[in-house]
């Protein structure tokens, strides 16, 4: 089987890679061609060869950083120019708390076409019923949720909308044990500080802390569960792609939808 029929059978199955392909060569013409592939898993193994270390070296690193900034872009190796391409899965958006709020934010994010999963322990409110735009539900606490969900990647994305200490404190110091592109987290100001002083006298970092979005959010003026729903996706979705959020008539120059080079 071919480079290209695995990449493809990748895609197919949802997975997660970078194919990169030599499109023009420059000061490694000797060793190299045109058409040359180097198939990236998440895992750094790889299938194939660019016909010099240095090129695949760096092949490598730039199949890693892309698959999991989830675009393709043209490179460049002295002279020698490789473009990556990467498939990846749906992001993944891990909701804490089985609230009215979180079965609103299924709804936008399955519409944008994220895969949204409500976790909370309490099964009496963590339902198929309530949630039937989850891709799941799971009813446990955040530790063994994210191990049933398969761990914390770096295109996870955790919003956290309890208001419940206990639920709170627990989702957050797992989610800051791992790398998710995002946290979030549901609160008023006031609610927001006294958290921060609990996650701090549970040992915490000020530089952990700092990794929290909270208030979560853009700020929308939103009340509705529909509009904070708007809020909470509209930042999570400017995070995945580099951006602040502001307003486009406020962005000065430049492109308003970045593409790669």
């Amino acid at each position: 089987m071919s480079l290209q029929s695995d990449f493809k059978e990748i895609a197919q199955s949802s997975g997660r890679a970078a194919l990169v392909t030599v499109v023009e060569v420059g000061e490694h013409g000797d060793e190299t061609r045109v058409g040359a592939k180097l198939l990236v898993r998440p895992d750094q193994t790889t299938e194939g060869d660019l016909g010099h270390p240095q090129l695949d070296a760096a092949a490598v690193d730039f199949g890693e950083e892309l698959m999991w900034a989830e675009r393709s872009e043209l490179r460049e190796v002295a002279g020698t120019k490789l473009f990556v391409d990467v498939v990846a899965p749906p992001p993944r958006l891990m909701i804490f708390g089985a609230v009215d709020y979180a079965a609103a934010l299924c709804r936008l994010a399955t519409a944008l076409g994220w895969r949204p999963f409500v976790i909370d322990p309490r099964g009496r409110f963590a339902t198929r019923e309530r949630f039937p735009d989850a891709e799941d539900v799971i009813v446990a606490w955040p530790e063994k949720a994210f191990a049933q969900l398969g761990g914390i990647d770096r295109a996870t994305y955790i919003a956290v909308l309890t208001h419940d200490p206990k639920l709170d404190d627990a989702a957050l110091t797992a989610a800051l044990a791992a790398e998710p592109a995002y946290i979030g987290a549901m609160g008023s100001r006031r609610a927001q500080e006294k958290r921060r002083e609990r996650l701090l006298a549970a040992g915490v970092s000020e530089d952990q802390l700092a990794r929290i979005a909270a208030p979560i959010g853009l700020d929308l003026g939103g009340l509705t569960p529909e509009e904070t729903a708007l809020s909470v996706m509209a930042e999570v979705v400017a995070v995945r792609n580099g951006r602040d959020g502001g307003r486009l008539s406020a962005a000065g120059a430049g492109r308003i939808h970045e593409v790669g080079s």
